[in-house]
């Protein structure tokens, strides 16, 4: 269990005295719901969770709103989920990877080399699959939380500050941060490097200091928060294309009428499409950036390599997944 009992009942008794203290009910208490992002103000993620805060506030004149803390302002994505699963705070955007060790399920996503490309991953999470797992982080008692909607991060790909990456064989020794989940230190460590699991807040400074060697994400993660200022060798291993999902907080949710619940999720899956469009077209300007930059970009000429290497972690993790597994493989 994530949360802290002092914590959660401190949360819920500010929640109560909120809703209560003047005699109002959710219905038509006034609330501004806070989000969390780690990314910063103009990312694909924090846009359109701020759009979404615009038309709940156009759509109940104003009675319901969003206030958007970007930057990391409220701690990384473990401590989003915390102080979310406490009611601290209504929507946190987070990783996969982060929740994964909370909602189990959602670890399928986690595993290396599920996906076709980016096309397939949306067809999944927009289609009845996605809809199951985003039902497995509601129904779960334990998580506290409500799965909203799901967000495009694109494919994930090695960086660094030592050497290009053009084969299996230079990721070898490589110090490279992953996120806090055992399966991701394992993929690192299947492919010959080490797997260093740190928060994202963290990656910057280790970078700089060579506490590590490196790091993986998307191209507008890597421009966005600086880390090509660093790491001048990106190679477009894609290795991970993990979506990236919506939560609210159960202790806040369960105090909202149906109809705002129903209002809320309306405008959550209009977000989801809308980052999807963003995302698309800050992918193609982060890309430029980064050549502009002297970034040197390579591609992997063969993956099959670095998909064999992984085998280990699909064994590992990927056995009780099996039949989701076939049905995502099965979309076309």
């Amino acid at each position: 269990m994530i949360y802290r009992n002092g914590a959660f009942r401190l949360a819920m008794g500010a929640l109560l005295l909120a809703l209560t203290g003047t005699g109002a009910t959710a219905a038509d208490q006034k609330m501004m719901f806070k989000a969390s992002d780690v990314h910063p103000e103009g990312y694909p993620t924090v846009q359109a969770v701020e759009d979404m805060g615009k038309k709940l506030e156009a759509a109940t004149g104003g009675r319901l709103g969003i206030q958007m803390y970007a930057s990391m302002q409220l701690g990384g994505e473990k401590e989003a989920i915390e102080q979310a699963q406490v009611g601290a705070l209504q929507l946190a955007r987070v990783s996969v990877g982060a929740l994964g060790p909370v909602v189990d399920e959602l670890n399928v996503f986690n595993l290396p080399f599920l996906f076709r490309s980016t096309d397939h991953m949306e067809k999944v999470i927009d289609g009845p699959i996605g809809q199951e797992l985003l039902d497995k982080v509601s129904n779960n008692p334990n998580t506290r939380l409500i799965g909203l909607a799901w967000m495009d991060a694109g494919a994930r790909n090695v960086y660094d500050t030592k050497k290009p990456i053009k084969s299996i064989d230079d990721l070898k020794g490589l110090k490279v941060r992953v996120m806090g989940n055992p399966m991701f230190v394992d993929m690192m460590n299947a492919l010959g490097g080490n797997g260093v699991a740190m928060g994202y807040d963290q990656v910057f400074s280790a970078l700089q200091t060579g506490v590590v060697d490196g790091a993986e994400n998307n191209p507008p993660s890597f421009v966005f928060d600086n880390h090509y200022q660093v790491a001048k060798y990106y190679t477009l291993t894609e290795h991970l294309i993990v979506p990236e999902i919506l939560v609210f907080s159960r202790a806040t949710w369960d105090s909202l009428s149906k109809e705002d619940q129903a209002l809320i999720k309306k405008l959550a899956r209009e977000a989801q499409l809308e980052e999807r469009q963003l995302w698309k077209k800050v992918e193609d300007e982060a890309m430029a950036k980064m050549k502009a930059a002297g970034i040197e970009v390579d591609t992997v000429p063969d993956k099959t390599p670095f998909q064999a290497a992984v085998k280990p972690v699909w064994d590992k993790y990927g056995a009780k997944y099996g039949e989701l597994i076939k049905r995502i493989q099965a979309v076309n």
